[in-house]
């Protein structure tokens, strides 16, 4: 039976917010809102912390162990070997990628792109090539036989700090993208690596409804649409992918 697995990187380095995924948004810490979320994803097995090793990473690995999920850790600058030695010490299939500064992740979102992967119409699916979800909704998904291939030839620097470079690019590679459905929502931006994203988030998460029933994205959409201090808050925004290519099946 094959075995599918959420891998979530996380780390306390951040040029622009250090410590960023401990930081408290409504009571708790991103990287807690993140592995819940991710915790209810349809069709994953297992969610895993994929953190570097050394100290200054221990307490975001404590936090995950807190949160009940599996823990791994390895190198802080090849991310992608990171996410491949991850994957094998869970005897992953299938691999659904995930940053940690993403609170707002939407499980259903994440769950149809996985099912792009597990049910065989792609080897690589995201939903942002090109963009039409908010930024921070991001996720991407590959069989662990596409991974492999990709800790065996990637050779840049580049490609081995962002996993899937080589996967997205890789002339025999079958891809899907999963769009979202009636506008384009890529001017919003709900990710965290800024004080001004913090600022925004603390104030959208002091306006959600706690619990699972605000993990959908409409939720929070119709917060920031509706009132003008979240409005105000999160203006001025562009995905910092939405000038790349179409995929290409």
């Amino acid at each position: 039976m094959s075995r599918s697995v959420c891998i979530v990187q996380a780390r306390t380095g951040s040029t622009r917010l250090p410590g960023k995924v401990l930081l408290e948004l409504g009571g708790r810490t991103v990287l807690s809102h993140v592995l819940e979320r991710c915790q209810a994803i349809p069709g994953i097995d297992a969610v895993c912390c994929a953190s570097p090793e050394g100290a200054d990473c221990d307490l975001v690995v404590a936090e995950a162990e807190r949160c009940g999920t599996e823990v791994f850790r390895g190198s802080e600058t090849d991310v992608l070997d990171r996410y491949y030695r991850a994957a094998k010490m869970l005897q992953a299939d299938f691999v659904l990628r995930v940053t940690s500064d993403c609170p707002l992740i939407d499980p259903v979102v994440c769950g149809r792109v996985l099912a792009e992967v597990t049910e065989g119409r792609a080897g690589f699916a995201a939903n942002n090539i090109p963009p039409t979800w908010p930024h921070g909704l991001d996720c991407e998904a590959f069989t662990f036989a596409l991974l492999e291939r990709a800790a065996a030839g990637a050779t840049t620097s580049f490609e081995r700090e962002h996993v899937s470079p080589f996967m997205r690019e890789a002339a025999d590679v079958r891809r899907a993208n999963v769009a979202a459905a009636g506008k384009d929502m890529s001017h919003h931006r709900w990710t965290l690596d800024t004080p001004q994203d913090h600022a925004f988030l603390q104030a959208l998460f002091a306006r959600l409804p706690q619990g699972p029933e605000s993990w959908d994205h409409h939720i929070p959409l119709a917060l920031v649409e509706t009132d003008p201090d979240l409005a105000v808050l999160n203006a001025g925004h562009e995905h910092p992918l939405k000038n790349e290519h179409s995929v290409s099946r």
